[in-house]
């Protein structure tokens, strides 16, 4: 993609009215753009990282047999009358009516669709374990809608259910699903905290959080950082521990967001709508449930409160809007057609670029690279080719070099593509190339 004809650009600054890390360089950096509190327009750079963040979401998501569909956002409200949550949930629903004065509600949470979904199919033990998920978008009315992608009214989330003949069979998928979480947020380059919490409104049982160590966040969380032990501070009995329960290490208080949430249902859902199976010697039971969610826009702004510094963002690999940001300095005709000749052979070998060809100062081209975030910087410039190079920059360091063009191709394709399996903590785009040409 060529930055003079990519739709949404950068702003000299943010807006006046961001109330965030990630409302603030998401919107500078031509991410996103706000139509009203709590609800945000995706440009192309916000919709090719949300877009990565899907497909990791998926991978993991298919590695524990989830199997995707898409239910409606549109929901009788007899199916929430059924459950109750029409009052207990009342304050965030938004509410519609259709031709025939028929009532409905903009699905928060899809578990009055799911389940009498799952009762047209699920009829004896031999139908279970079953796994679906969708991602799809939520609206919650939020009173507090603020700090960009992490409270919003409308939302993106991938919620998952799990429906299971016995508490055993519950207990050990759930931990499956515990671990495909960790990978996700490692995957996105995150560091992420195991948390047990209350099950609010969704489940009488407690929960696990998955939370986010970032300044930003609205959770207090007591944290051993040793072992990894870590609980909210809601939870009463952990407020008087001053060492952890498990390595004897002090304990420590952070400042969270809580990306994924994931809890234990029980029967309270297939009791409502009456979902039951036969068991093995032909007796009648409710089917057992889990819930599974993660915020998939939330996660977006929470990797950028989490990535960046006082230039801008700063994507991790897995997830980036474009592995390499181009740069062309000068417009003499041999800088300029050495550039296009790089340009092209990315693209050729599949590499994806943002190739910036303005006729703008280096000091405008590099504070925008520098706020959008590209992992990778080459930079081709009329001192670059007196070194038959281009100038290659990680954006989490400071200097920068020229590498040759000799094999950069070829080994800079090896080393992106190489990373993208990673289920570990993706390392730089520049990292990767530093380590390949110089062997």
């Amino acid at each position: 993609m060529k930055y003079s004809k990519l739709f949404g650009k950068t702003r000299h600054s943010p807006p006046c009215d961001a109330d965030s890390v990630n409302a603030k360089l998401l919107t500078q950096a031509g991410f996103i753009e706000k139509l009203a509190a709590g609800i945000y327009n995706f440009l192309p750079l916000g919709k090719r990282v949300l877009e990565k963040i899907n497909k990791i979401i998926r991978e993991e998501m298919d590695a524990v047999e989830g199997q995707e569909i898409l239910m409606p956002s549109l929901h009788p409200i007899e199916l929430w009358q059924t459950t109750g949550r029409d009052k207990t949930m009342d304050e965030i629903l938004y509410r519609t009516r259709a031709s025939g004065d028929k009532e409905f509600v903009f699905g928060p949470s899809h578990e009055e669709t799911v389940t009498p979904l799952a009762a047209k199919y699920i009829k004896s033990y031999k139908d279970m374990p079953l796994s679906i998920y969708q991602i799809q978008t939520k609206f919650r009315d939020e009173p507090r809608a603020k700090s960009g992608l992490l409270r919003g009214r409308e939302f993106g989330m991938k919620d998952m259910y799990s429906f299971h003949a016995s508490d055993e069979d519950l207990d050990d998928y759930y931990e499956k699903v515990k671990q495909s979480y960790s990978n996700v947020f490692t995957r996105c380059g995150l560091n992420s905290y195991i948390i047990e919490a209350s099950g609010g409104p969704f489940s009488d049982k407690y929960s696990h959080e998955f939370s986010i160590e970032t300044k930003a966040g609205e959770d207090t969380v007591i944290i051993c950082k040793k072992c990894g032990i870590a609980q909210n501070l809601e939870l009463v009995e952990v407020k008087s521990r001053l060492n952890c329960v498990k390595c004897g290490s002090s304990l420590e208080e952070m400042k969270a967001v809580e990306a994924g949430n994931i809890f234990k249902l029980g029967t309270r859902y297939s009791d409502a709508f009456n979902l039951k199976f036969t068991d093995k010697d032909g007796k009648v039971k409710p089917v057992i449930m889990g819930c599974y969610g993660i915020g998939n826009t939330r996660l977006l702004g929470t990797i950028v409160e989490a990535k960046h510094d006082e230039n801008g963002i700063i994507w991790p690999l897995s997830v980036a809007p474009y592995a390499v940001s181009l740069i062309l300095l000068g417009q003499e005709k041999d800088v300029v057609e050495k550039a296009e000749e790089v340009y092209e052979k990315l693209l050729k070998e599949n590499i994806e670029v943002l190739f910036d060809e303005r006729d703008e100062s280096p000091g405008v081209k590099f504070k925008d690279a520098d706020l959008i975030g590209i992992p990778l910087r080459l930079v081709v410039s009329k001192r670059s080719l007196e070194k038959d190079g281009v100038e290659w920059k990680e954006r989490d360091q400071k200097e920068s070099k020229i590498v040759t063009m000799k094999g950069l191709y070829k080994e800079l394709e090896f080393a992106l593509r190489g990373s993208h399996s990673l289920s570990s903590n993706p390392p730089t785009a520049g990292r990767l190339l530093h380590e390949f040409l110089n062997k």
